[in-house]
């Protein structure tokens, strides 16, 4: 990758956001259960994510995107997601669903911690494990 590729590359991951799929638009209450997906979308999650990619790119990311995951009725958790966002009206605003975390100015995760240094963290962990 030379210099402007580089930059170009650069220029755009500062326009992502990456979004967890379960817990953060998917209200995956019953957890893995049967493979599929099941839930309702968590309040205000499609109305943030319509708005959102009017400035932003978006990308979802998520466990069920993971490889080793077996196919449900023929199909990748990728593809359930996919189904999924079409079925809410949101797919045209999402650019790509993808296993693990890609490239992006700002993580929006149910499960994420905001680290500042690694005293605090230790601390805040040794309270919650």
């Amino acid at each position: 990758m030379n210099q402007i590729e580089f930059n170009k590359f650069l220029e755009k991951s500062k326009k992502v956001i990456a979004i967890d799929f379960d817990g953060v638009i998917h209200n995956d209450n019953l957890g893995y259960n049967d493979g599929t997906i099941y839930g309702e979308p968590i309040e205000g999650s499609i109305e943030s994510i319509k708005r959102l990619s009017e400035n932003y790119i978006l990308k979802i990311y998520s466990c069920k995107s993971n490889p080793q995951r077996p196919l449900i009725n023929d199909k990748t958790g990728t593809e359930l997601i996919w189904d999924w966002l079409e079925n809410q009206g949101i797919k045209e605003c999402i650019d790509d669903v993808v296993w693990g975390k890609p490239n992006a100015v700002i993580y929006i995760d149910d499960k994420g911690y905001r680290f500042e240094n690694w005293n605090d963290t230790l601390k805040t962990l040794n309270k919650l494990l």
